[in-house]
């Protein structure tokens, strides 16, 4: 679809927990941006996650009438998504799952766009996902990193 949004993302974890980073590569027509961040202590599967909601904020108004394909290498988050078990987790609390403070976050943008997740290998050459794979460990080896407050308070597993 020639106006649609195409939003790469990436998260890493030096040691799972250790430091982290997640990594975002949007493109629309000829226009790109990409976002990173990292945390001195998290988990692979939350920088995925978060990637996706970082990419998620960047959007904005305009972009709520539009297709918007997100590509990730993580079946966590695609599958959580896409097979609809997210949506489950919510009826039953997060019992017994884990990231609920994320998931939470994402359900309160997800509903404005009309996303599509797409899943793709990690490290199979495709320059976004490369790119993004770089930045993110670039992020995850960063100074003076912040808390992970939902990993160090471990809300992540409350509920």
């Amino acid at each position: 679809m020639a106006d649609s949004i195409y939003i790469y993302t990436d998260g890493s974890s030096l040691g799972n927990p250790g430091p982290g980073g997640y990594a975002v590569v949007m493109k629309y027509k000829n226009l790109v941006k990409e976002l990173s961040g990292g945390f001195k202590k998290t988990t692979n599967n939350r920088m995925e996650l978060l990637a996706v909601i970082e990419a998620m904020k960047a959007l904005n108004a305009q972009a709520e009438d539009k297709e918007i394909i997100i590509y990730t290498d993580s079946k966590y988050v695609r599958d959580a998504i896409e097979k609809g078990w997210v949506f489950k987790w919510v009826k039953t609390g997060f019992k017994e799952k884990a990231n609920p403070d994320l998931w939470r976050k994402f359900l309160m943008i997800y509903p404005k766009y009309n996303l599509k997740f797409e899943w793709v290998k990690g490290h199979s050459g495709v320059p976004e996902n490369e790119r993004c794979d770089k930045l993110a460990k670039a992020a995850a080896k960063g100074k003076d990193l912040p808390e992970d407050v939902g990993f160090e308070t471990k809300s992540n597993t409350l509920l």
